[in-house]
Formats: structure tokens, sequence, C-alpha cells
């Protein structure tokens, strides 16, 4: 007759889906815990159990320690039999001895633990065994089936196991019903107590992702390429793809003919319109292709200190509405999918404020450089302005004219550029290098102040910063930022004045010196500042910029302010308070630091400039040594 607790096991593993293996560890534990109940044995005494899954056999063995006469039956025995166990056993030595009959003797209680030490190993193991089962689908696509729904999610179930999809990751306007079938994509799966929690999404741009590679094979096969994606999820998605096999149109792939491979996946999204677009190196093509169905008169790129990453794309009238989008909808998936920051302009807004600014530089010198067009630009737009019809050759030269003073607008801002890159390096090489290898925690600043400033990686960044782009440190205090500034510039002011060696401050794991986090953009290379030199003369193509206008100016690294001898406004008393000249103090919250770092560019250096007291009767700024 076969052996009943293989037959157990096997009936179990069957309706866990665990392995044996699972099941027989969790029988030995519950002996092992029975026994600790029964006996009341210390955990520091090791206990094993051993069962034969032939003979069903199940054996217990417990450490005790050798003596000649036995006292303690449950710790201790007698050497004869130890040596049954161990021929080489002495006395004092600790040996693993079987306990006789203890299986059949365990009481209720201990019987009762040790079930439940049973269910507790098997829920366990169970939990482990989803988790592994459905970790490895995390970033794919599943079929789902809908069990309720409710206000703030969907729960759904996924087989074996139960998942739920929020609020925020549902398809706007899309409806579930119990028991509809929907395909979802895994987006995390967290382990914990009660077993895996499993994160689905419909509106995961991800999802996009994966159907297209379920749909397309060239996609799956890797002969075409899905570069970027930029999704709104229920209403409209840009993808951008490149072939990276010869004589494969990457767009007509996914397309596919007559358009059943991407109506394939517009149904499955609840008829969200999918754009897919060729992916370009150059980014003027590509911007000009994520802009589609919109034709594009011209894209102008630059990359500023301060503002990041921009293109101005200018359009003919008739196509701003359509580059625009609905909401912005179309402007901003195409930023989202080329990762530039896009502003659209049409040629008539472009070409009338040049017209308003062409007295001003660097616009004036249209006037002497391109003055035939200038005059039939003004003649065009009087015409546009008294409603009169515009001929298609005209709206050219506006488009021409635009294109100009775009251009134009780019050298200045290449020359602006580059003087700030200039200046911050100048700034940068009169402060110790050591400093860019000091870590900010060194400044000892309140905790939330500490991690706004964490992006900028180092002190020696920091102080670079307060010198150089104080605007940004506003930008990442966020909540008063002028008390802030004032604590920074303290907590500054005293590391310089008490640390003479800087070296000393520096981490002994810090081998690389930490990056200036003020991001510099690279200045345009000379050659194509003289080939766009060149365009103004004879209007070919040439480097692009964008428009300037309503935009503030690059800033620039203002010198300190030299305060003479009779024109103070204000003056200190002896705790440090402001003194106004009516004689009332001033929040102290607005007071002025003594001790400031400036960079003086008469002497090309850094200097810690300190205020005199007012009861000197003067009130200027005087130099110590840096």
């Amino acid at each position: 007759m076969e052996n009943e607790l293989l037959l157990a096991l096997t009936e179990t593993a069957m309706t866990r889906t665990l392995p044996q293996d699972v099941i027989l560890e969790a029988l030995q534990a519950a002996l092992v815990s029975a026994y600790r109940r029964e006996k009341n044995a210390s955990a520091s005494q090791a206990v094993e159990a051993r069962i034969d899954t032939k003979t069903g056999r199940a054996r217990l063995f417990v450490e005790k320690e050798v003596v000649e006469a036995v006292e303690f039956p449950d710790t201790e025995v007698s050497l004869e039999k130890a040596r049954f166990y161990n021929p080489e056993a002495q006395n004092g030595d600790t040996v693993m001895v079987q306990v006789e009959g203890t299986t059949k003797k365990f009481d209720r209680i201990a019987a009762q633990n040790a079930k439940q030490v049973i269910l507790q190993k098997i829920r366990e193991a169970e939990r482990d065994a989803l988790y592994k089962e459905f970790v490895v689908h995390e970033g794919d696509i599943m079929a789902a089936t809908v069990q309720n729904v409710t206000p703030t999610h969907v729960a759904l179930s996924l087989g074996r196991a139960e998942a739920k999809m929020p609020r925020a990751q549902q398809i706007p306007g899309e409806f579930y019903r119990q028991h509809e079938k929907i395909r979802v994509y895994v987006v995390e799966v967290k382990r914990t107590n009660k077993g895996p929690e499993i994160i689905c999404s419909r509106g995961h741009r991800d999802m996009l992702r994966r159907l297209l590679e379920y749909e397309v094979p060239e996609i799956y096969n890797s002969q075409v390429e899905i570069k970027s994606i930029a999704r709104e999820a229920g209403f409209r998605s840009k993808v951008a793809v490149s072939a990276l096999q010869e004589g494969i149109d990457p767009v007509g792939a996914c397309v596919g003919q007559r358009g059943n491979r991407i109506q394939n996946i517009v149904n499955e999204l609840h008829n969200e319109k999918i754009d897919v677009i060729e992916w370009r190196s150059d980014a003027r093509s590509f911007i000009t292709e994520a802009l589609r169905p919109a034709r594009v008169t011209g894209v102008y790129l630059d990359e500023d200190i301060h503002t990041g990453r921009t293109a101005v794309v200018i359009v003919p009238d008739d196509q701003l509405s359509l580059a625009i989008g609905r909401e912005g909808q179309n402007a901003r998936l195409a930023a989202k999918l080329t990762g530039w920051r896009i502003d659209i302009k049409s040629v008539t807004e472009t070409v009338q404020s040049a017209l308003d600014n062409i007295d001003l530089p660097p616009l004036s010198d249209l006037l002497r450089t391109h003055g035939a067009l200038v005059d039939d630009t003004r003649r065009i737009m009087e015409k546009k302005l008294n409603n009169r019809t515009v001929m298609p050759e005209e709206y050219t030269i506006l488009g021409r004219f635009a294109d100009v003073v775009e251009r134009l607008l780019l050298i200045e801002r290449e020359d602006t550029r580059r003087a700030e890159v200039a200046q911050v390096e100048a700034v940068r090489s009169t402060l110790p290098e050591e400093l860019f290898h000091v870590p900010i925690s060194v400044l000892d600043l309140p905790d939330d102040l500490e991690d706004s400033l964490s992006p900028l990686g180092s002190v020696g960044a920091v102080m670079l910063a307060m010198l150089v782009d104080e605007d940004r440190l506003r930008k990442l205090i966020g909540k008063n930022s002028a008390q802030q500034l004032g604590v920074i510039q303290s907590v500054l002011d005293e590391l310089v004045d008490t640390v003479t060696d800087f070296s000393t401050l520096i981490p002994h794991d810090a081998d690389d010196r930490a990056d200036v986090q003020l991001t510099i953009a690279p200045v345009a290379d000379p050659r194509h500042e003289a080939e766009a030199h060149a365009v103004l003369r004879d209007e070919a193509d040439a480097e692009s910029t964008r428009d300037a206008f309503g935009n503030a100016a690059p800033t620039r690294v203002k010198p300190p302010v030299e305060v003479k001898a009779g024109e103070a406004e204000e003056e200190f008393d002896e705790d440090g308070d402001v003194i106004a000249l009516d004689g009332t103090k001033k929040d102290k919250n607005a007071r002025t630091k003594r001790r400031q770092l400036v960079f003086d560019e008469k002497t090309g250096e850094v200097v810690s400039k300190r205020k005199r007291k007012g009861n000197r009767n003067r009130n200027y700024w005087g130099s110590d040594d840096f």
C-alpha cells in the first residue's frame, strides 16, 4: 500500500500549487514547534525533525549535554547513550539525540500549534510563489478580468492573484463592467505580508510601447526601434520610430496595410489617436515632424544657460491653431516627444514684433543691410492691417523677413551667452578648488534647506551660485528664499573665516571632483557665428535662434555696488539691527548681513566685504582678506 504521508504531500502540493519539498519543510517545522511547546524548550537548544517520505516515519533529534549522572533528561544524556549516536562522544560534549515516542505524546495544544505552523508556512510559501510568478511580468501586458469598480480603483483578477488599477492609471472616459475582459500593463509588483501587491495601468505610455511590439513584427524583431513616446491617455499619442535595417519604412511598418495594425491598437485604447512619425537625428527636422500635421516655416533652436533648451517654431497664420492643437495638446506632446521646450508663433506675430522694435539694436542693423526687405515687409503688413488681399508670394516675403530677424537675434544671444560663460568661469577660477570637493553637509544647514541645495552637489557650487546665479538658488529654496539666502550667506562667511585649509573637509572617498551644477550651455562654434553673419548678407540658411521679444534677457552677473559716504539710507546698531534714518529699527528678518562674498571685477578675485557699524559715522564696504 502506498505511503499515506506521500499521498497527502502530493495532494497538498497539487492543491496549493507548491513543490513537495515546501510542504515537507512545513511539516518538519511544525514538529519542532510542537516539541518546543510541549517541553518548553529553550530557543538556544537545537531541535531537528526528520521525516522519511518512504516509510512516513517522523523522528525528532534534540541537542543534549553528555554527563555522568543524568538529572535533567530533557537537556542531558548519559555517556553510554550518547555514544550510540556519536561513538567519539565524551563527557561535556553536546550531541543530537533522538527523542523516543514524542510525536505520539503531544497534547492537544501542541498539536494545534503544529497545525497553525503548517498553515502559516504554507501561506508564506504561497505568497512567495505568487510574487515570483508575477514579478517576471512586471513591465508586460496581461489579460485581466474586472472584479469590482470603486471610485478610487478597479479590482482585477489575473488568475491566481488579484491586482488593482488606480484611478490615475485608468484611461479617462473609459468605463469598466464586472466580469469584463481587458488588457492591462503591469506597472509594479510589491512584496507585502498579505501577498504580492500588483499595480496595473491602461494609461501608462509603456502600454502603447508593448502593444506596438505585439502588433508590429518589425519592432518585435528589432528591425524598427521606438525612440520615444509621448502620450495623453484617452486623447492622443505621438510615437517616434526609426529603422535599424535598410529598406524598411518605419512609419509604414507601424501603420500597416490600410492602417490595420495601428487601428487594432486604437481600438484597444478606447479610440485614442496615435501619430506615428519618423525619428530624425537633426533636432530641427525632428521638431518639424513632431508638430505634424501642421506645416512649419522655420525652427530656431536656443540652448540658454537659464531657460534650458528652447525651440521657437514659426508657422503660417492659418497653421497656428493646428500646430498648437486643442488646449495646446499638439505642442505639448511634441515637446515631450523631442525633449525641447517649444514656443510656437505665427509669421505675422513675428514680423509685427520685429517692426515694432526695428529702431532698437540689434534689429536696427536691418535698415542698413536689408532696407528693401524691410520696406516690402512694411508695405505688406499695412495691406494686411487694412484687410486687403495678401498674395502668396507676399507671405513668402514675410516669412523670409521673419527668418532673417530670428537669425540676427541668434548672434546677439550667442555673444551674450559667451560673455556670461566667460564671467562664470572667471568667478569660478577665483574660488579654491578644494571647495568643489566639500559636500554640502559640512555647512550644517537645516535638513530641508540642505535637501533643497542637494542638486548643486558641493559647497563650491553653492558659493558659485551665490555669486553669479542667485535666481537659481531662490528657485531651489522656494518659500522664504530671502531669509534662507541670508542663512546660507552667514554659514558660508563663517566657513571662509574659520577654515584655512579646505582640503581637511574633503571626504576620503571623494576621488573625483564634484561637478559644478551651475549649468553652462555650450557656446556655439565661431564658425557657425560667421555663417550666421553671412546669412544676414545673402539671406542663405544658417544657424537658428528663437524670438527674444517679450522674454527676459539672460541674467548678467552684476558687480558689487560701492556705497559712498553720505549716500547711506540705513545703518546698524551694536546688536546688528538695521536702523533707518528716522531712528526706528527695521524687522530683524530684513537685516542685511554685515559680511558678504562678492566678485570684484577690478581685481578679478572673490572678496569678503563687511558693512561697518553705524556708530562709526560711515557706511561703506571694507575688504577683508579672502
